[in-house]
């Protein structure tokens, strides 16, 4: 009976904790969060990066953990996007504001300047190692699209 009763307790409390701890919202308004998120990129001067997926794709978690497990990737997205994990929907002006990209598959990185115009749009299996990511590989898209790249301050010599 004890046993029984731990079990279901445990259960119980690991569904919530799931729960609690999902990464993108399913209820929002994607346009609020869009807007919101622009707003912050402009007033810290950083790139909108949007992770496009959902809490259903095992490898937007994966991801996600990835950048936020490393040092190196995590104070690099930290410093120059606001970062935005964008449920998707089969809805039309989402899919149009993404530029389709769920064609490509899950998650897909797009990146779109403090106005909101779209500079990327990153596949994320092209940047697949093994069962994770390759850190070089993310580093790269990321180095590749930071406010400073863009705007030429970092140009090959």
């Amino acid at each position: 009976m004890m046993r029984r009763l731990v079990f279901v307790l445990i259960f119980i409390a690991s569904t919530l904790f799931a729960q609690a701890q999902k990464l993108y919202d399913e209820t929002a308004d994607w346009k609020q969060q869009v807007e919101t998120a622009l707003q912050s990129a402009q007033r810290q001067n950083k790139h909108l990066l949007v992770q496009f997926g959902g809490n259903w794709c095992k490898w937007c978690l994966r991801f996600n953990e990835f950048v936020n497990s490393d040092a190196e990737i995590k104070q690099l997205v930290d410093s120059n996007f606001v970062v935005l994990h964008l449920d998707y929907k089969k809805d039309e002006q989402l899919l149009s504001f993404t530029d389709f990209a769920d064609r490509f598959g899950f998650p897909i990185l797009i990146i779109y300047d403090k106005q909101g115009r779209r500079l990327h749009t990153q596949s994320t299996d092209l940047l697949e190692k093994g069962e994770s990511y390759d850190k070089e590989k993310v580093l790269r898209v990321f180095k590749n699209w930071t406010p400073d790249a863009v705007s030429g301050k970092l140009r090959r010599k």
